[in-house]
């Protein structure tokens, strides 16, 4: 059965270059450093040529700048999902956490390069990646005081508590890997408990 993606991919075979150009990237960015990788490399590792890259990029750090982009959306993204999700606050930030860890370690690749190639950012496009890293933060931050203000959560610092939790996650994504010990559910679920046992719940 012919799904949405292969309709697409068939009507617009661009966007499936683009796709594993970005893919490519990630893997390279990760593996390399950005610095470390040219745009040749990230064009073998895609199957392209290396005039590709600039179809639909017009420098290697706007790449960059693309999955930064659309990995903190993502983010963001399961973030308010999570805090939709209810009203209180112990549940709300013990789905968070499980979220948050889950993508860490099922996205690794991509969120190490994310979350550790900032510094290769523009000034003009870490500005924008800063704007979503500070909603993100927000969102975390709100729920941790407003378990504070209504009793379920005790901590004497809630905006450090909640820098703790977000460094926690991400840092996932420098040291997970498949394959080995424990699988992206096994820390989710675990991450789930340390951040409610910080907080006291």
């Amino acid at each position: 059965m012919l799904t949405i993606a292969d309709v697409t991919a068939a009507v617009n075979p661009a966007e499936r270059g683009g796709e594993r150009l970005a893919r490519a990237a990630a893997e390279a960015f990760a593996a390399r450093g950005f610095h470390g990788t040219t745009t040749r490399d990230v064009a073998a590792a895609a199957g392209l040529s290396p005039a590709a890259v600039y179809v639909h990029h017009r420098s290697k750090e706007e790449l960059l700048a693309a999955l930064s982009f659309e990995g903190h959306r993502r983010v963001l993204a399961l973030v308010l999902d999570a805090v939709a999700a209810g009203d209180d606050p112990v549940e709300q930030l013990g789905g968070l956490a499980e979220a948050f860890a889950r993508h860490h370690a099922t996205e690794h690749v991509s969120a190490r390069v994310v979350n550790y190639e900032l510094a290769a950012l523009s000034e003009a496009h870490r500005a924008e990646v800063s704007a979503l890293r500070h909603e993100i933060e927000a969102a975390v931050r709100d729920v941790v005081r407003r378990g504070v203000a209504v009793g379920v959560f005790s901590t004497p610092d809630p905006d450090l508590t909640a820098a703790a939790l977000l460094s926690l996650g991400i840092d996932l994504a420098r040291w997970w890997r498949p394959g080995g010990r424990w699988s992206p559910d096994e820390v989710a679920a675990h991450y789930r408990g340390l951040a409610l046992a910080m907080l006291g719940a």
